[in-house]
């Protein structure tokens, strides 16, 4: 896959940075670091300036999390209540005001989150999602999604750059970066769950007295 990625940007340069960045946005399995890395290798010998290729990158990003943002307005709170008006609900042991305090967090907190996410692997893609399901409006959307993947972009092309043909190294301290990101994350994903579910055994009781 790496290599499939190389030979695309030996060939299309700049279009094809664009392009492996906006799918890797809506994919997030695909290497970003890959594609940054290297773009920044190549302006050693091509004539690919860096500030180019980071902005290719970035609206490669933007247009990616655009199309998420849009699955995010089809999976509107109000189409997830009704989800889990029925089995879906009783399975997942969640409730509409679930959704109504996830929806209502979002609102006060989802600018922060949009641009402290875009610089978590798979999340920073993600994020998009439960923006557009917040309606966060488009403009402040744009604008942290532009700057947070801006900074992502404009560090790992210079420092494809400043590494040269030793780019791959880059590729997989970011490769290990994403992994403790996503372990992190994932313990407070498992804290915040057993947090919830206790509550709502501990309330239970209440309600039937």
């Amino acid at each position: 896959m790496q290599n499939f990625f190389i030979e695309m940007l030996n060939q299309y340069g700049y279009l094809a940075v664009a392009l492996l960045i906006a799918i890797e946005n809506i994919f997030p399995p695909i290497p970003s670091e890959v594609i940054l890395a290297f773009g920044g290798f190549m302006t050693t010998y091509t004539s690919m300036n860096v500030w180019l290729v980071a902005l290719c990158a970035t609206i490669g990003s933007v247009l990616g999390a655009l199309v998420l943002y849009a699955v995010g307005l089809f999976l509107s709170p109000q189409r997830l209540e009704r989800w889990l008006s029925g089995r879906l609900g009783h399975i997942l042991h969640l409730k509409i005001s679930d959704v109504q305090k996830a929806e209502g967090w979002f609102v006060k907190k989802g600018k922060i989150t949009v641009f402290i996410c875009r610089f978590v692997p798979i999340v920073r893609s993600l994020i998009s999602i439960p923006a557009g399901m917040s309606r966060m409006k488009l403009g402040p959307f744009l604008l942290l999604t532009t700057t947070g993947t801006a900074i992502w972009n404009v560090v790992l092309v210079w420092l494809g750059r400043f590494a040269g043909a030793s780019w791959e190294k880059i590729a997989g301290y970011t490769d290990i970066y994403a992994k403790i990101a996503l372990v992190v994350l994932a313990i407070a994903v498992i804290i915040a769950g057993v947090v919830f579910y206790k509550k709502r055994v501990q309330k239970k009781p209440n309600t039937q007295k």
